[in-house]
């Protein structure tokens, strides 16, 4: 999913995203801002599928529902961020990028499949400043994901970076909604309902009749303004 620089910005200024800099004048994502004064920050770390500048989908309909700065992440070796993926390399970058946001007002996070496990490690590393998650396709851990997928490799042995939202979200107590599509054809729906059911915090599970893997994350600005809500009604 790699991206020049100079097409990853027209691309993102046709969806009105701004740049996203680091410190030292990297772009580590894109930013849709606040159409009135921000209350809050909303943080997508999505998929493994594409690259931030195409999460127009997910950042729109949030901007739309409430006064939120939206931030999307993109990952290194992503779009047309320099560096190699790898599980370690998500978990740093969120962390760094995590350190930008204004922690003086609520910070939520919404995830998308392999996010999941970027989701739960800022949830576990940040609670205080994690006022609520949306996990769209999530799954226990990486673990038993790859042994769902890959059952006759020795997953043991080849995953050396494991990530565990299972373990992670017991740091957690904030409100999380679990989205789960029914027919995910990329992780298996048990997986979603097994990191709901084993979760303490406040709670919404949706399933997702007759949806498959892709089919779950495009929601309108009605639905957005459910989750505020139940994230607003449930803040710590």
């Amino acid at each position: 999913s790699k991206l020049n620089e100079g097409l990853a910005g027209v691309m993102a200024a046709r969806e009105g995203f701004l740049p996203w800099k680091n410190e030292s004048g990297e772009i580590i994502g894109w930013k849709l801002p606040s159409l009135t004064s921000a209350t809050g920050s909303v943080l997508i770390v999505h998929g493994n599928a594409g690259s931030a500048v195409d999460r127009g989908y997910f950042a729109k309909p949030i901007q739309a529902a409430s006064a939120v700065d939206v931030f999307i992440l993109e990952y290194p070796g992503y779009g047309a961020r320099s560096g190699s993926p790898s599980l370690k390399s998500f978990l740093a970058a969120a962390d760094d990028a995590f350190l930008l946001l204004d922690r003086s007002k609520p910070i939520y996070i919404v995830s998308e499949s392999i996010g999941t496990g970027v989701a739960a490690h800022l949830a576990k590393k940040s609670s205080r400043d994690v006022k609520g998650l949306v996990l769209f396709a999530p799954y226990t851990n990486f673990k038993t994901l790859a042994q769902q997928k890959m059952p006759f490799l020795p997953v043991s042995l080849i995953l050396l970076d494991r990530y565990d939202p299972e373990e992670w979200l017991k740091s957690y107590s904030g409100p999380v909604k679990f989205i789960v599509a029914e027919n995910d054809e990329i992780i298996p729906a048990k997986l979603g309902r097994q990191l709901h059911d084993g979760y303490s915090g406040p709670k919404i599970l949706e399933i997702i009749p007759g949806a498959r893997h892709n089919d779950v994350a495009g929601q309108s600005v009605e639905w957005w303004q459910s989750v505020f809500s139940f994230w607003q009604t449930n803040a710590r």
